[in-house]
């Protein structure tokens, strides 16, 4: 699967998982999926967004996903009638997301920069 990331993406990424992009990315597919089965269900996929062309400016990864997540991803896409790459970029926003609210809740402690 192919995930182009934008410039703040990438970096946001970057300060959470090092070095290690392709499997921050991977390991942020699989909370989205996780999210979509079992809940809270994430944010829609912005109407603004859906003609947007994908910013590879950042980062072009191309991770591979296991299949149960990858048909998720798929089934969510074709709901928010956008492309899997779209809803991968869409899922990294999430994850940043809900990572500022578990560190503004007090369950994560704040990020370092």
């Amino acid at each position: 699967m192919r995930v182009a990331l934008g410039t703040f993406a990438r970096e946001e990424i970057e300060a959470r998982f090092g070095d290690e992009i392709t499997a921050g990315v991977s390991q942020v597919l699989e909370h989205y999926a996780r999210r979509l089965e079992s809940g809270p269900v994430p944010a829609e996929f912005p109407r603004f967004r859906r003609r947007q062309r994908a910013e590879s400016s950042g980062a072009d990864l191309e991770l591979s996903v296991e299949p149960e997540i990858r048909r998720t991803l798929e089934r969510e896409a074709r709901r928010s009638r956008v492309s899997v790459e779209q809803l991968a970029v869409h899922a990294v926003f999430v994850y940043l997301a809900d990572l500022d609210r578990a560190a503004a809740e007090g369950k994560l402690a704040p990020r370092l920069r």
